[in-house]
């Protein structure tokens, strides 16, 4: 019973017929006012990707008719970002990464921001915040606090106070709250969420679908970059790829069928890493990011063309029984075929894998037969392995799923890094 509910729900709030009915119900209330169509913008300081969001602003104000309303957060709290530490210190990284690839700005030796500074660059954001020019106020802002010119952070916050900027950002917390997110970089309209310049394009499209776009030639601000398998290896290298990954993670659902190409199109030899979920870890998931995520794999899913949304959750015993069932499966050559039914099992189409019909089901489209199953089941020995791979994980300076890294090369986390991972394996072939 519990299963079927799951299912029926998480079907409804991922159709595409509750979304369009939503957006259709929001369009003419919004017509029917007379309003001009509004994207909220939620900026954090000390954010690295809300310094790259900030630098589509203009471009976004250009070529939409919407107004833009401007709002100064905090950053999430603990349950949003459990390993806070390691989430700064990927995002500067990752930052980069991304800066380098849209032709936005990051400095190239950005400074850990002090708690004065974040001080000084909330009052001084706070203060920008109903400025007509905020986001080449925040550019400056956002520059002078990453490369730590302390002089001319100070000079900006001049306009500002502590004491006014806590409560503006008091307030825009709630609203972010109330709306149903918890980071910032992060765009909202009308009822949906977009975050930082890699759901861009998202908002874009549905700005364009809304008939607000002021020209109809221009594309968009920050094109989605994926996989591509344009180039051939020439060096006969057979390099590993690492491929971290839980079976709780929607994301890395969607990721298996593409990182499975990656490998065979660039011969590298995958290695399968599970983990346990963050929430198996005793690392919270709130109620609001999950809902988030869950949308969102859904408009990713349907971007890469994969079936989504009748999901039963596997957290707890589905997923060490499905670990068990993989781990004795890997050394057969069937780890990738399980681990890909598994997750299109319980992420697209409902499949309870505490059950033994249900686990049995996953497990015959890998070649895997009742007895099999059973037998893995009374072995716990995938333990020690997960508990490895967790360990190397965090000494990657990672903690998340999916994860993947190239032999020795640094690991990107994220489905939408696969085109880093590519380009990695790229230079381990000398593709061509």
């Amino acid at each position: 019973m519990k299963a079927a509910i799951s299912r029926t729900i998480s079907g409804a709030l991922t159709s595409h017929a509750l979304r369009d009915a939503q957006r259709g119900v929001r369009a003419l209330i919004r017509k029917a006012r007379g309003r001009m169509a509004e994207v909220s913008y939620f900026h954090q300081a000390d954010d690295p990707y809300s310094h790259l969001a900030v630098q589509t602003l203009e471009r976004l104000a250009a070529r939409y008719a919407i107004a833009l309303k401007i709002h100064i957060v905090p950053p999430p709290d603990d349950g949003a970002a459990p390993d806070r530490e390691r989430l700064a210190a990927w995002s500067l990284r990752d930052a980069a990464t991304l800066a380098q690839r849209l032709g936005l700005v990051w400095p190239e030796q950005p400074v850990t921001p002090a708690r004065d500074a974040i001080a000084l660059a909330n009052a001084a954001l706070a203060a920008a915040a109903a400025a007509p020019d905020f986001a080449r106020r925040a550019i400056e802002i956002g520059t002078a606090f990453w490369r730590g010119d302390g002089e001319a952070l100070t000079q900006h916050a001049v306009a500002g106070s502590p004491e006014t900027s806590a409560a503006a950002m008091g307030e825009s917390a709630k609203l972010r709250a109330e709306r149903g997110h918890y980071l910032g970089a992060t765009f909202h309209f009308e009822g949906e969420w977009y975050w930082g310049v890699d759901r861009l394009h998202y908002l874009e499209a549905r700005l364009r679908a809304a008939g607000l776009a002021k020209a109809e030639d221009e594309g968009f601000i920050a094109p989605v970059k994926d996989v591509e398998l344009a180039v051939q290896p020439t060096n006969g290298a057979r390099p590993e790829l690492h491929f971290f990954f839980s079976f709780r993670s929607p994301y890395t659902y969607i990721s298996v069928p593409r990182v499975r190409r990656l490998a065979k199109h660039y011969g590298a030899d995958l290695k399968l890493r599970f983990i346990l979920p963050m929430v198996m870890r005793g690392l919270p998931v709130p109620r609001a990011k999950s809902m988030y995520i869950m949308r969102d794999t859904k408009r990713e899913a349907d971007r890469v063309g994969m079936p989504f949304g009748r999901i039963v959750d596997p957290v707890g015993l589905a997923t060490e029984r499905g670990i068990a069932v993989l781990h004795h499966a890997i050394p057969l050559g069937r780890g990738e075929d399980f681990a890909e039914s598994f997750l299109r099992g319980v992420w697209s189409e409902g499949v309870d894998a505490t059950t033994e019909a249900g686990l049995n089901t996953i497990a015959a489209r890998a070649g895997l037969q009742p007895d099999f199953v059973a037998e893995a089941l009374k072995d716990d020995s995938w333990r020690a392995p997960a508990e490895v791979n967790r360990a190397e994980l965090l000494s990657m300076g990672l903690w998340g799923a999916p994860t993947l890294r190239v032999n020795d090369r640094p690991g990107q986390w994220g489905q939408d890094r696969l085109w880093v991972i590519e380009n990695d394996l790229i230079a381990a072939t000398e593709a061509k």
